[in-house]
């Protein structure tokens, strides 16, 4: 799997996994095994532990930890060390010209990148989808991914960093 071969409803799923575990997160996990079955492994953990639990876990993963934020999934926190960076920018006109724009999160949050590709590869639109992943995504999802393989205290979420590091394998001229 890469990105260039991933289905957009892929791209959908995986952008949906990054967002906060809700109360019927595990229902939406059951409906998305047929498209993700991948997911199956992870299903015990998840029924086992109260969604308190996978919900700590997402906020130390994704939102707030001490000393450090594990796995920021923010392009600008990749690339620049801060939030709402350069990358936010240039995301947003990227997003102006496919006819896009990000709302209610940073223009560099990786779900609203994801969701991009989908719309792009949809719609045909090669040569945004280009520079979406070699401008962006591929400067910084592999060591993301990896990052969320290694700090991850849920099975769920190493499998998830598994799968979208597979979309864009790591290159020894982006580390």
């Amino acid at each position: 799997m890469t990105l260039a071969s991933t289905d957009p409803n892929q791209l959908r799923i995986l952008a949906a996994l990054l967002a906060m575990p809700e109360d019927d997160a595990l229902d939406a996990l059951r409906d998305m095994r047929p498209q993700a079955p991948w997911l199956e492994p992870s299903l015990p953990e998840l029924e086992r532990i109260p969604l308190e639990h996978w919900q700590a876990e997402h906020t130390r993963l994704f939102i707030s930890a001490y000393p450090k934020l594990p796995c920021p999934p923010y392009e600008s926190a990749y690339r620049q060390g801060t939030m709402v960076g350069v990358s936010a920018s240039e995301l947003a006109d990227l997003y102006r010209r496919a006819g896009l724009q990000a709302m209610d999160v940073p223009a560099d949050y990786l779900g609203t990148l994801l969701e991009c590709a989908a719309y792009l590869k949809e719609t045909g639109r090669d040569e945004l989808l280009r520079e979406l992943t070699e401008e962006h995504l591929a400067l910084w999802v592999p060591r993301f991914a990896r990052d969320l393989v290694d700090h991850a205290g849920l099975d769920f979420y190493r499998v998830l960093g598994r799968q979208i590091g597979a979309l864009i394998p790591e290159s020894p001229d982006h580390e």
